[in-house]
């Protein structure tokens, strides 16, 4: 069973025509790059994934949700299923590492303390940080923060990982070791869809991918992106612009 389908579906920003006739199957276990040029349309499409951004038009079914038809108050349980990863961490400054994760498992139904407790432990321990907890955000290095984020970010152990440029903001090294963890995460059977500008990675992290590119999403062989597309390097560099920030609700209701 698919947990995502897409079939001829338009996103729209406002009026103007973001995608059109995206048609696109995710299923359990895959890890997919989505690529393409700054204000292609990745991130809009992500957004409509986990229901920040209405479909405009077409079918749309997100973990058994119909996308094109899903009420407000549904939205709340589909994103608890799923896990963001974002560039520009968001992370809450005014408390600790662990703290941090106690925050998201408190507002998505986490009751017993001894449970949350466990599960911190766990996803840390997962991420390579099970010494960080009592850590402050603003001690960590930039790739550990991204490895807090991820610990997040699989808290609910999500069917699927949306990964916006999890690597933006890192140098070389650090992002080759988050795109080792989220393919690590990707074999405990979560589907992981991970933005980049970085073609490259598929040398070394083979997975399937999508190309947004005027206007329209093709899935595509390595060989087959285009040029200009594939020659961009401004991901997993410590100086790239951070991109655009997803809703912060998302960070406290999933």
């Amino acid at each position: 069973m698919a947990l995502i389908r897409y079939q001829n579906v338009d996103i729209h920003q406002q009026e103007a025509i973001v995608l059109e006739d995206v048609n696109l199957t995710i299923e359990q276990g895959d890890f997919v790059y989505l690529i393409g040029k700054v204000g292609s349309g990745k991130s809009s499409l992500l957004k409509t994934i986990y229901g920040e951004l209405d479909i405009y038009k077409g079918q749309a079914e997100v973990l058994g949700y119909n996308m094109k038809s899903i009420r407000r108050k549904q939205i709340p349980a589909l994103r608890k299923r799923i896990g963001i990863v974002f560039q520009d961490f968001q992370l809450l400054i005014d408390r600790n590492v662990h703290d941090n994760l106690d925050f998201v498992l408190k507002a998505t139904g986490w009751k017993s303390k001894k449970e949350r407790e466990e599960r911190i432990r766990e996803v840390l321990e997962q991420v390579g940080m099970k010494t960080k907890g009592y850590k402050m955000t603003h001690e960590l290095s930039g790739g550990e923060q991204q490895r807090i984020v991820i610990a997040r970010a699989i808290l609910n152990k999500p069917e699927i990982i949306l990964a916006d440029e999890p690597t933006g903001n890192l140098d070389v090294e650090t992002g080759f070791h988050i795109v080792e963890l989220l393919r690590s995460i990707r074999d405990t059977g979560s589907a992981i869809i991970m933005t980049t500008h970085n073609v490259s990675l598929l040398e070394t992290y083979p997975g399937r991918v999508y190309c947004c590119n005027d206007h329209q999403v093709t899935e595509m062989k390595k060989e087959d992106i285009p040029e200009d597309i594939g020659n961009g390097s401004d991901d997993i560099q410590a100086d790239s612009e951070v991109g655009e920030n997803p809703n912060e609700t998302i960070q406290t209701k999933e």
